[in-house]
This record gives C-alpha cells, structure tokens and sequence, in this order.
C-alpha cells in the first residue's frame, strides 16, 4: 500500500508540472549567490580555484579576501569583475577590471593581500606558527566597492587554509653542539633528500620556507647564525663562523632519516654568502646551491677568518636614504666595496648553483653579485653548473609564492625606527616568486633525488 501512495503522488506532481509548464516552474527558484574555493585547505605554494555561481549575469562584482596575520593585523585585497552572461565568475578565467589587481590573476587576492587601511606602519606578512595556517575569507559583493566601504551587500563567502606544514610534517628543535636551528621531516622512515636553510641579517629563526621544503618531501633544516637569544655573544654581531655552518650541514648528514650524499642549500640575502662560504670549505660537499639575492662577500669587519663579525652596523658609511628617510642597503653589497678577503672563493664551487636576482632589489646589490658568480664559472671552465634567472620588477624578498611583497617594511625599532627598502612591483614580483619557486623544486629534484 505504501508503495502505491508514492507512485500516486508521484504523478499527480508530474501532472501539475506539465500543467503549469516546466519553464515557469524552475524560473520561480532562484538559487542564492554561491562561492568556492578548492581546495578549502592546501599548502601556500597550491592554486586555488574560486569560483561564483547564480549571480546576476552581466553585473558588476567585487571579491575581497580578509585575514589576521600571526601578529593580529588585517590583511584585505579586493578586485572588480564583470559576471558572465550565465551569471557566473572564475578567477582563472575572468579579468580583473579594478582593485589590488588587474588582468587574469587566479592568485591574485593572495598575493595582493595588502595592510589594511589604518594599520600599523611598515608591516611586512611572514609566517611565525607555521603549525597553523592563514585562514583567508573571501567574500563576494555587489558592485564595484572596496572592502573598506562595506556599505555594498555581502551576496557569499567561503573560507580558505593555506598552510605551510603538510599532515604528518615533524617538527624538531635543535639545540645540538651549539647549533640551534628547527628540522622538518616529511612522513615516512627516509631516508631523504635535504636542504639547508639560510636567511638574511634580519636573524632570529625563519621556519616557513624549510616547512614548505618538507611538505614537498625534502628533510629541511633552518638555520640560526644570528640575533637569535640561543646563540652566544651579542645580538649585534655574527658570534658564530665556518666551523658552526660546518657542524650544521654535518647534522643534517648524520642525521638516520637524511641521504648524506643529498644535500643542497639554500640562502636569501646575507645566507648567500653564507651558502658560497659554506659550499668551498673542506669537507663540505653539498650536491646543490640556492642563491636568491645576495652578495659573494661581506662588507663587515671580520673578527677572525672563521667569518665572525664586529658590529654589524660597521657598515653604515655605505646605507643611503630616500626623500622619506628609509635606509637603503644596496651599496652594502656593492662589489666595489667588498674587502677582496672577505669574499667566497666562488673559482672552488664544485656543484651546481641556481641564482635567482630581483632587478629592483634595493636591498642588495645582486644583479652585480650574480654576474660575477656567472663571469668567475666562465672564467674556470665551470659554466655548466650555473643556472641564471633574473626578474624584472621583482624586488629583494623573492619567497614561495602567492604570498605579498612588502616594497618596504619596519627593520629595527632601537635605538629609533627605522624603515627599510626591499623593492619590487606587486604583479612582476608575485610573477617572480610564482616561477622561480617552480624552478627551485625542478632543481633540487634533478640534483636531490636523479
């Protein structure tokens, strides 16, 4: 019996439809404006597709993302698009007409992200707690508004992960021989191939760049040199020399889960004089190097031939500033400036090395630096090691991409506040980073793992 009402009811309801005609029946829904965005959760260095459906067709629309970096500032981006005919829009499909970007930028909104009005000055987004990650909300809104009005309706909104740590990503503290730094191991009993990881005079302990390493299934090691409270002496000069960065490569090669044979390093900045002074010791063999905007020698006093410094602010006869009073470092690392002692014997590289130069890098002379890496190879018969990629517009900061530059960002704030110059143009740098870091992990794939 029950199964005869259903069938009873189910034609009644198909009568009535033919009856009052199916085109009528269906235009009387209207289904409510919907955005995604997939995947939810991904790594930092992943596209994401964000996508609008059921929005008016042919009607202007605003897509903003929202988020609190680690230290609680908001970030906001927003962009302008037109929908389609079929009520529907696709960042990597559609174009921006207006906003923090234009053109088809899929990634836009991410490397877009900008302070939001009224924020603190001289901010600069890195990741802290790279066990949590950066929780984007996306919003659409009607017409073409920017997130600070907030006077326009919110029609959707979905929220976004982005993470730098992989599932099953181990993270180590060491403090092992005086050396102090954070180990990342991808899942699994290894061994692995592994990169060593070397910042700028910034100090402290960066992690995000050796997480993403891990997530990508490299054991990843950064390291700590300097302004770090773990390492001796005072925060304002390099207390640690060749023999540290020596004991730090040899931990990773001694490590049960590491392929000794199956080292590179990467350095950003000072790290890469500090990678090419590392590379030419005795003893130290790494299959590859990363060198991403930095110089080949040191304009610092060295305290002994272990590369230890005097005070690091011994250099300040070669800072320059602009109209609003922001240090610029460029000439730091200006080849004519470089003591002929204090530079890496570049002739004794062994192992290929890729050089990555931002060409409005006002941080570091790197374009000059990276030539002469390139002329010296020539010059000993060693060309075939070198690969060269050089962005224009891209400024000194080139990390994983989909991230925001930051043209210039607060450096110290004692004994007063000082503001620095990185350079770059959003679009060409979010370009630069976007290529470079697919390059990168074609390197160390060719050379870590064949």
């Amino acid at each position: 019996m029950n199964m005869i009402t259903c069938v009873s009811v189910h034609r009644t309801l198909a009568c009535l439809h033919r009856a009052f005609g199916g085109v009528r029946w269906k235009s009387s829904l209207r289904l409510a404006p919907l955005l995604t965005a997939s995947p939810a959760r991904a790594l930092i260095d992943e596209q994401i597709s964000i996508k609008g459906r059921f929005l008016p067709p042919q009607s202007p629309i605003t897509v903003c993302a929202q988020m609190h970096c680690d230290d609680g500032d908001l970030w906001e981006s927003f962009a302008h698009y037109n929908t389609n005919t079929d009520g529907t829009l696709n960042l990597s499909r559609d174009h921006s007409v207006g906003g923090s970007y234009l053109g088809c930028e899929p990634m836009g909104l991410f490397w877009g992200l900008q302070p939001a009005p009224g924020s603190r000055k001289g901010l600069r987004m890195r990741k802290k707690y790279v066990a949590t990650p950066y929780v984007t909300h996306l919003s659409l809104l009607e017409g073409h508004v920017s997130p600070s009005e907030r006077q326009s309706t919110e029609l959707a909104a979905v929220t976004s992960e982005r993470w730098y740590m992989a599932p099953g990503i181990q993270r180590i503290e060491i403090r092992q021989d005086g050396v102090v730094g954070t180990l990342f191991l991808p899942p699994g009993p290894g061994p692995f191939p592994a990169m060593l990881d070397m910042w700028g005079m910034g100090g402290g302990l960066v992690e995000y760049r050796a997480a993403l390493f891990a997530s990508r299934g490299y054991a990843s090691f950064s390291l700590a040199y300097f302004r770090h409270k773990d390492l001796p002496g005072s925060p304002n000069q390099m207390n640690v020399g060749d023999s540290y960065l020596k004991s730090a490569f040899q931990l990773l090669q001694n490590h049960s889960r590491v392929c000794a044979d199956r080292i590179g390093i990467i350095g950003l900045s000072f790290g890469v004089y500090l990678t090419l002074r590392l590379a030419t010791q005795t003893g130290v063999k790494p299959s590859c190097l990363i060198c991403i905007n930095g110089p080949v020698g040191s304009t610092f006093s060295l305290a002994d031939e272990e590369g230890r410094t005097e005070h690091v602010d011994s250099n300040q006869k070669y800072w320059t500033y602009d109209d609003q009073g922001y240090v610029i470092f460029r000439d730091v690392s200006s080849l004519k400036n470089l003591p002929p002692e204090n530079k890496a014997k570049i002739e004794d590289l062994s192992c290929p090395i890729m050089l990555i130069v931002g060409e409005d890098d006002l941080s570091s002379s790197s374009k000059e630096n990276a030539d002469l890496v390139k002329e010296t190879l020539t010059a000993v018969g060693k060309s075939q090691l070198l690969t060269y990629l050089s962005y224009p517009g891209a400024g000194h900061l080139i990390e994983p991409p989909y991230t925001p530059t930051a043209r210039m960002s607060l450096w110290s704030v004692k004994p007063t506040k000082m503001f620095t110059l990185w350079g770059g143009h959003p679009a060409p740098h979010a370009a630069a980073q976007e290529h470079s870091w697919k390059k990168i992990l074609d390197f160390i794939e060719t050379n870590l793992r064949k």
